[in-house]
């Protein structure tokens, strides 16, 4: 059975960190990354990465300060998030795809989801 675990998430103030997994289970993907979505707002892509190459893709909104890795002996992959704000308050959501397209990635158009991680940042 494929699954996506995400964990991680929780409140922090401004300001602060927090390092997102998301650790899979069943299969493996040719590219893993995640996606956030708040209340009232469209899901938006984050980052993602490939499972077979150190090749990393970030939405600008997170450039410099979201940083995504792997683990690929625990097949697991991670979101580091510095400098929270309150903006980043959000359900945080793992996602994967068989296949090496990024473009349909970024949209969305992935095989598997996570259940989420809620982030929320406020003092």
């Amino acid at each position: 059975q494929v699954q996506l675990v995400e964990s991680g998430g929780g409140l922090v103030q401004p300001g602060g960190s927090l390092r997102l997994s998301c650790a899979g289970f069943g299969r493996p993907f040719s590219v893993r990354g995640w996606f956030r979505q708040a209340p009232g707002r469209e899901r938006e892509f984050l980052a993602a990465i490939y499972w077979g190459s150190d090749t990393t893709y970030y939405a600008d909104s997170v450039k410099g300060r979201f940083t995504i890795s792997k683990n690929i002996r625990n097949n697991t992959i991670y979101l580091q998030i510095n400098n929270l704000q309150p903006q980043d308050t959000a359900n945080y959501y793992c996602a994967a795809r068989a296949d090496y397209n990024n473009d349909a990635f970024k949209k969305g158009r992935v095989a598997y989801w996570g259940q989420g991680t809620q982030v929320t940042v406020s003092s």
